[in-house]
């Protein structure tokens, strides 16, 4: 009898500590983090090789931080990452977080276009819930791969009450960032990911988390944003700014059917004369103008470029990539530049 209410006691604490733990759904879209490479000490490698369940069974301790399910969704490395993917990635977090039995989604990707990604998903997912996208900077078979604790941590963030209704989080090298300021900054080191105007909003020191900062842009279930009956996006383009930049191009991106260009440009979002008379021209045609600055800190309107007697818009502090993305939604709801152009003090 002694050994049967032992028994039942046991079973009891189980029961009660899984009925508490989070339900955390990982989806894996490929990557570094799923990378292989022939040399541990070799930076070839060929990423998206390795299964999500193989991953998971790979890193101890992590399922004791949540009760875990996950689904290999696409296997590609992030540099292919398209508006085909994206839609299919936001319509699989959206129906995950609509469940009651779903707490929390975490998204391995590549970390070329993760900042991209996570941005999309932070004005498309309609959701309190937390969302976090988390990568390697080098594969599994390298030494000293980030990926594992990367992932632990991601999951550990996501499992948080600290993450709810922070809009989409990304989870690297320790550090939490907010998927609006995100950028990469280096193409190998493992603290490649910076949020240059803001600074990290948070840490995870193996499991622990730490978070001292919301983001305030509206963001996830305050966004007029939604993907659930799109198909396609708007086609929407960049055109880089240097010396001696060839405005022929923006001619090319207006006939391929571009219905914005965002500009990419130097100092304060700008570029010589004959590419400012082209993008007028453009505007003209009914293409939707940008400036955006590849440098940190924000677009100023009316600097040295007219955007009010232009109809340009400016992207804030938006970087380049992420001013494309917004304008790409923004087009999905409305033409007027003027509602746009409200959209980027919004977001």
């Amino acid at each position: 009898m002694k050994k049967f209410l032992q028994i039942t006691f046991f079973l009891a604490l189980l029961f009660s500590a899984n009925a508490n733990a989070k339900n955390i759904m990982i989806l894996a879209t490929g990557g570094t983090i799923s990378g292989a490479g022939e040399s541990a000490i070799g930076s070839k490698y060929s990423s998206s090789q390795i299964d999500i369940e193989q991953i998971i069974k790979s890193i101890p301790d992590i399922t004791k931080l949540a009760d875990i399910k996950a689904e290999q969704i696409m296997q590609i490395a992030s540099q292919d990452m398209n508006d085909v993917a994206w839609l299919k990635i936001a319509k699989k977090v959206n129906d995950a977080l609509s469940r009651r039995s779903v707490d929390a989604v975490v998204i391995t990707h590549g970390t070329d276009t993760m900042e991209e990604t996570a941005y999309f998903l932070n004005l498309v997912v309609k959701s309190k819930k937390p969302v976090v996208l988390v990568g390697s900077m080098r594969p599994s078979t390298s030494l000293s791969a980030d990926g594992a604790l990367n992932l632990y941590n991601a999951v550990a963030l996501a499992a948080s009450d600290a993450a709810y209704n922070k809009g989409v989080l990304v989870l690297m090298n320790d550090e939490v960032f907010a998927a609006r300021d995100i950028v990469k900054t280096h193409t190998t080191n493992v603290a490649a990911f910076k949020s240059q105007n803001s600074g990290a909003i948070g840490f995870v020191y193996y499991g622990k988390v730490k978070l001292y900062y919301t983001p305030l842009r509206l963001h996830t279930n305050n966004t007029i944003f939604h993907t659930k009956n799109l198909e396609t996006l708007p086609k929407v383009d960049i055109v880089y700014a240097h010396a001696g930049s060839d405005e022929n191009m923006i001619d090319h991106l207006v006939e391929s059917g571009s219905k914005a260009i965002i500009l990419a440009g130097v100092g304060d979002g700008n570029i010589n004369q004959k590419s400012v008379r082209k993008l007028v021209e453009a505007r003209k045609k009914g293409v939707v103008i940008v400036r955006s600055s590849y440098l940190e800190g924000g677009v100023e309107p009316n600097v040295e470029i007219n955007d009010d007697e232009f109809d340009f818009i400016v992207a804030d502090n938006l970087s380049p990539k992420k001013a494309r993305i917004l304008t790409i939604l923004a087009l999905t709801r409305t033409n007027d530049t003027k509602k746009i152009g409200e959209m980027f003090g919004k977001y």
